[in-house]
């Protein structure tokens, strides 16, 4: 094993997706997309279950990056993070919540929020995210019924959850085998005035 040659600095930074918000990914993005949105909130989940028991990102639906934010907003931000990270710290088998801001990816802001599972400590620090690529894939019926906990969770202090829990695929032969001992049809009812 090599430890990767760090690479000389560039002169000029390549600009971020969205960086004049033309292009901005999570602005064209619908609301239906979202497990839950508000005004000027809203938190959207990957598109398929990962290895975490959760994994969310909280996004101000304004174009704007973390050092742009009103004061408004960034008030906001802080009573977002703490009712989300409750949230998803209340889902069965998550220990802790990891919170994190990386600004290179998306001039938009967006906020990542992982939850560690109960009992693995070995996932603790600032590697979780790179776990999450390894760990057993959640399965979909939990991952989704977490979503739309979390969804009705936030719901409560307001916005909309757009999160629904997996359905119940009801199973079921085309017909009934009951067993019978009487071979006569005529005793069987063929009318409701037959049966009084």
């Amino acid at each position: 094993m090599r430890v990767k040659k760090l690479a000389p600095p560039v002169d000029v930074e390549p600009p971020r997706s969205g960086e004049d918000g033309s292009d901005c990914v999570a602005c064209g993005t619908p609301d239906d997309a979202y497990i839950w949105v508000s005004e000027r909130w809203r938190v959207r989940a990957m598109d398929r279950p990962t290895g975490l028991p959760m994994v969310l990102i909280l996004e101000c639906r304004s174009h704007l990056d973390l050092g742009d934010l009103p004061n408004l907003l960034a008030a906001e931000l802080g009573v977002m993070t703490v009712r989300l990270e409750r949230a998803i710290r209340s889902l069965d088998g998550v220990a802790r919540v990891h919170v994190n801001r990386w600004g290179d990816g998306s001039a938009h802001l967006h906020m990542w929020f992982l939850a560690r599972p109960y009992g693995r400590l070995q996932l603790r620090g600032t590697f979780l995210s790179l776990w999450d690529d390894i760990l057993p894939v959640v399965p979909e019926s939990q991952w989704r019924e977490n979503l739309a906990l979390v969804a009705a969770w936030l719901a409560d202090f307001g916005g909309q959850a757009n999160a629904e829990p997996a359905h119940i695929a009801w199973e079921s032969s085309g017909t009934l085998n009951v067993p019978t001992t009487e071979t006569d049809d005529s005793r069987r009812p063929a009318t409701l005035g037959d049966v009084e």
